[in-house]
């Protein structure tokens, strides 16, 4: 299978990309601000690259509810980041938002990824990302960003997240997206309990059956510390072991606060699925 991100092209036959958290953001659930000084982000960003991030992605707005963040603001905090990142690095460039025009004006700055956890509700997303060439990340919501979900009913988790998602990719190709230029997310704890956030992870292959690049966003989440008791500052390992799982189930894009932990998964599942290619 292919992945393209802008000019770059990877072969994610056995390797799992990582794409390394930018927040831009003074409220985000895991690092709460602590890189919203914009030298400590970029900061951040040379951290992440040295530790082998594939891509990095960069968000203006947190997921969860919160205070209202303008479509102006939500650009003064990506647009300037975007530049920088792009000025100072060879490495391909997400955006985190559900803003047809904060999408506009981040290809215009160097990103080359739309990565919309709205599912692409913004009529005018796709039209943007087409026109750009960029790819894009599809993923399900039941609801909508920032708007609490605490009690989600589905008659059929992984049957209705497949269909929402093979339904985007479809919209996305019918705008003049190629298909490895788009990627699913399940959207683990936007609108899941964590029993089914989990049941998602477990049930990945089934994504992948969909045909195309799985994108994985579980990275220190709540059903993680459900599941371990823990609190957001003490998931690593849970996360790590998540990203594993991920890999083995078929899922190719990790998203992640610990890149270089999560490099070292991603090149040691890499290795067994090669060997396991092999040896086939």
């Amino acid at each position: 299978m292919i992945v393209e991100l802008g000019p770059h092209r990877y072969d994610v036959t056995t390797r799992a990309l990582v794409m390394g958290i930018l927040n831009r953001t003074p409220d985000s659930f895991y690092d709460a601000g602590q890189y919203w000084d914009f030298d400590a982000f970029l900061a951040k960003a040379e951290e992440l690259v040295a530790e082998g991030a594939d891509f990095l992605d960069v968000g203006g707005v947190k997921a969860g509810p919160g205070p209202e963040v303008t479509e102006e603001e939500e650009m003064d905090r990506v647009v300037p980041a975007i530049e920088a990142l792009r000025k100072r690095f060879d490495l391909p460039i997400s955006v985190d938002t559900w803003r047809a025009s904060v999408a506009r004006e981040s290809y215009a700055s160097g990103a080359v990824v739309g990565n919309d956890i709205s599912g692409f509700a913004d009529p005018d997303f796709l039209h943007e990302a087409s026109a750009a060439g960029a790819s894009v990340v599809a993923c399900h919501v039941r609801l909508a960003p920032r708007v609490a979900d605490p009690e989600p009913v589905y008659h059929d988790l992984v049957e209705e997240v497949s269909r929402f998602l093979s339904e985007r990719a479809q919209w996305a190709v019918d705008a003049g997206i190629p298909p490895q230029r788009i990627m699913l997310d399940a959207g683990h704890d936007l609108g899941k309990t964590p029993e089914m956030s989990a049941e998602l992870l477990r049930r990945s292959q089934e994504l992948v059956d969909l045909g195309y690049p799985v994108f994985l966003s579980v990275s220190n989440k709540g059903f993680l510390g459900a599941l371990t008791g823990t609190e957001v500052g003490n998931r690593r390992e849970a996360t790590l072991a998540a990203h594993a799982l991920g890999v083995g189930l078929g899922s190719r894009i990790l998203r992640a606060h610990d890149v270089a932990g999560t490099r070292r998964v991603a090149d040691f599942m890499s290795a067994l699925l090669q060997q396991e290619r092999n040896h086939s």
